[in-house]
């Protein structure tokens, strides 16, 4: 896929690698963007690229395809979402703690 910037460039990541949620959560005012129409967001940045690990590139749309909710209410809802359709999808590789 060509993507619309480079996810490890200035614009996808601020001068430093970001992955997953860090990349996600860039795109989100936390005070302004409740509730969030989760479509409308997926349709504004669904070609994004988002880093899953050091070889791993995905589009901000094939994450939120396991996503099965409409709105998210806050910042901590959108957030557990993602992170189950991120695990239930294969695009978690972070070590889980117990």
């Amino acid at each position: 896929m060509d993507w619309p910037h480079d996810p490890d460039g200035e614009e996808g990541s601020e001068g430093g690698r970001k992955y997953g949620h860090a990349v996600i959560a860039k795109k989100v005012d936390e005070d302004q963007d409740f509730p969030l129409e989760v479509a409308a967001f997926v349709d504004q940045y669904g070609d994004d690229p988002v880093r899953i690990d050091h070889e791993t590139v995905v589009s901000l749309r094939d994450i939120f395809e396991g996503v099965d909710a409409e709105e998210f209410g806050d910042f901590v809802e959108m957030h557990r979402a993602l992170g189950k359709a991120m695990r239930a999808n294969g695009y978690w590789f972070y070590q889980e703690s117990s």
